[in-house]
């Protein structure tokens, strides 16, 4: 299996590389400028500039791409569907690093986390951004797409356990009723995910156990 991860010197993305080479997986590093993640081999391009060709030896695509600022969040959906009409039609699959904010807080699937009281004002554009990401994937039948949300509270520096409770579409917390995972053992379920594929066109979520 070959795995190529997009946006691999970002936080999440060094972290998802760490954890595809400590397992002896043939992994490429995709960066704008120069790599800066584990990965022995890398591709230096900008997302938008990626072609079929570039993508064509890759089993697995892992998008880890993240933008912050107001003018800049539309390009998660931008970007991940560049990828997806890269891939379409292909056997190849694309795991994307997604948000908390869009799951779902009841079973009718009604309430997203992000329309809570409670939720952070500065968190809502970044939120809204992932979730018509997610919208715009759950469009497409011809991509074999998994859409991975963290839980609430998502670590940077967080401890790596190797554990985590895989979770669906709605809000879960742990036995503690925290809803909480590291960057490290988000990358464990990322890279699970990618070897197992187990999810295909589906959103599932992480946490802490």
């Amino acid at each position: 299996m070959k795995i190529a991860v997009v946006a691999a010197n970002g936080k999440a993305g060094r972290l998802i590389v760490e954890e595809a080479v400590n397992r002896g997986l043939d992994v490429t590093a995709i960066t704008r400028g120069e790599n800066k993640s584990v990965a022995q081999k890398s591709i230096s391009k900008d997302i938008l500039a990626l072609t079929k060709d570039d993508l064509k030896d890759f089993d697995v695509i892992i998008d880890a791409f993240g933008a912050w600022k107001p003018e800049e969040l539309s390009n998660h959906t931008k970007t991940s569907q560049h990828l997806c009409d890269l891939i379409s039609g292909t056997e190849k699959r694309l795991l994307i690093v997604g948000g908390a904010g869009s799951l779902f807080t009841n079973k009718e699937h009604t309430a997203q986390v992000m329309g809570a009281p409670d939720f952070p004002d500065t968190f809502k554009p970044l939120a809204q951004a992932q979730a018509n990401e997610l919208f715009a994937l759950r469009k497409r039948n011809d991509v074999k797409w998994t859409f991975i949300s963290p839980a609430a509270d998502f670590q940077a520096k967080g401890e790596r356990t190797g554990k985590y409770i895989l979770a669906g579409e709605e809000f879960t917390v742990n036995s503690k009723g925290e809803s909480i995972i590291s960057y490290a053992d988000y990358a464990v379920a990322m890279i699970d995910e990618a070897t197992k594929g187990n999810h295909i066109q589906q959103r599932i979520s992480v946490v802490r156990e």
